[in-house]
């Protein structure tokens, strides 16, 4: 039997990166998934059918924006409304903005927070009410290590993924006894597009420096390490943050 067989899950930034890696990983494992996405597109659409085919999975798109707080919960209303089981929630999307705390706008250290913490409790918080019903579930927020490692010219992003791991705590310890588990996973430098377009040569040269594997993650091994948390495999795992930065 497969890790992930008879589950549903939902995953949000879903159209590239660790998002869809996630996709790949938990399909293959056999859960059927929400891909949460912000556009819609021919190359997603065709990815998604590519792995439904392969997997004998349903992979149902949903389009809306972080941005846009009614379209987050108005999303949220629409996955309650099919009625199906939750069991995993994936909360992936983000942006990032790279400048010196002193020469950063606070509206985009507002934005940041906004879109990666705020909007991100918003649509989880009625998922998890559903999910509180069934009394089972894994929740998974994906922050970044450059909320634990504090990396220059990352505050307002470092702030907001540092948000992420405090509300984990928290949420493990309120959801525990509804057999709810809530961790996070602080990835390192992946094969992004984000991670590319926000990270000079110079400070992915020095990063490396100081990884003991010397190299950028691939992102299907963060996916990996979701798929995890996900599955019962850690099914005594609660309120951690499982770093997976190539020991940074």
């Amino acid at each position: 039997m497969t890790l992930l067989t008879g589950k549903s899950a939902i995953i949000t930034g879903a159209n590239r990166g660790i998002g869809l890696a996630i996709i790949q990983t938990f399909a293959a494992q056999g859960a059927n998934i929400w891909a949460c996405a912000r556009l819609e597109s021919d190359e997603f659409s065709a990815e998604i059918e590519s792995i439904k085919t392969e997997h004998g999975v349903e992979v149902t798109p949903i389009y809306f924006d972080f941005d846009d707080i009614d379209g987050v919960k108005q999303a949220a209303k629409e996955i309650i409304a099919a009625k199906k089981p939750i069991h995993i929630i994936v909360n992936n999307a983000g942006i990032i903005d790279t400048a010196s705390f002193m020469m950063t706008p606070m509206d985009k250290v507002r934005h940041m927070l906004e879109v990666n913490f705020v909007a991100q409790m918003a649509f989880t918080q009625p998922l998890v009410r559903t999910m509180a019903r069934h009394k089972s579930g894994s929740v998974i927020n994906i922050s970044s290590s450059s909320a634990i490692e504090a990396n220059e010219g990352r505050t307002g992003y470092a702030a907001s993924k540092s948000a992420m791991i405090t509300a984990t705590r928290v949420m493990s310890r309120e959801l525990g006894q509804l057999n709810i588990r809530v961790n996070a996973i602080a990835p390192g430098l992946t094969e992004t597009d984000m991670m590319r377009g926000s990270t000079s040569d110079e400070i992915l040269e020095a990063t490396l420096g100081r990884l003991s594997l010397r190299r950028v993650a691939e992102p299907s091994e963060i996916a990996n390490a979701a798929l995890f948390l996900a599955s019962d495999m850690s099914s005594y795992i609660t309120g951690q943050t499982l770093c997976v930065d190539g020991g940074m």
